[in-house]
């Protein structure tokens, strides 16, 4: 097939539907084969979904992309870095005062830990605690210390709540035990996932005793520990 009538159908596909899987594209094509497939799309610019194992396509439009960089139709996830590694390692990087587990996982909408790890044993990033706060800044040490500084200047301007009564934050045996058997019925489920799941719980069970559950026994890393590893 020739260059240009190739690129037109690719074009078309994506015109048409706005996302498709390598599948799709080689049917497009007139049913080539995958090399031949992506022979193609390297001639245009194009973006691979970071969530879905990878499993989509888009033509690149940067109006789409958020403040970001990340876009989403339905619930396929891109990223206008082109994957999941480069879009944590531009964030944490471009982030004034750095980013948390927390906050990545949050804003990309995806699991990150193993990517996470990635980066910091590759030297890309840094783990840094802050005021009981872990970071993951710059891997420059000038821009590092600014990230940090940053941080440190946020965390002082906020007003610190009073401190909650022992008896409501205690992570006793009861909260572990409720808190371990909501992961049995949901794995993967977040602190705040599982607080909702416990709201009705009797003796009640309060959202901080289940962070103290979570933190303590790192229970937010050992659920990603089984996800996709994915600048």
């Amino acid at each position: 097939m020739a260059r240009s009538r190739a690129l037109q159908r690719l074009q078309d596909l994506f015109t048409s539907q706005t996302v498709a899987t390598l599948p799709e594209i080689q049917k497009a094509l007139g049913a080539v084969s995958g090399m031949t497939a992506f022979r193609v799309l390297r001639e245009v610019a194009y973006r691979r979904s970071y969530n879905r194992n990878g499993r989509y396509y888009t033509a690149y439009d940067p109006s789409r992309f958020d403040r970001f960089g990340l876009w989403s139709f339905r619930d396929i996830l891109f990223s206008a870095d082109g994957s999941l590694k480069a879009t944590v390692l531009r964030m944490a990087c471009e982030a004034p005062g750095g980013l948390t587990h927390r906050e990545l996982a949050d804003r990309l909408n995806v699991r990150v830990h193993n990517t996470l790890l990635d980066l910091t044993r590759a030297g890309a990033l840094v783990r840094e605690e802050v005021s009981g706060v872990f970071l993951y800044v710059a891997s420059d040490p000038l821009h590092r210390a600014e990230q940090l500084d940053r941080r440190r200047q946020t965390l002082s301007a906020v007003p610190v709540p009073p401190a909650p009564s022992p008896a409501r934050v205690a992570a006793n045996d009861e909260a572990v035990i409720s808190v371990l058997l909501a992961l049995l019925r949901s794995p993967g489920s977040s602190a705040d996932q599982v607080a909702h799941q416990l709201r009705t719980h009797a003796p009640p069970i309060s959202p901080e005793q289940v962070q103290v559950v979570f933190a303590r026994y790192d229970l937010e890393a050992l659920g990603e520990k089984g996800g996709p590893s994915h600048c």
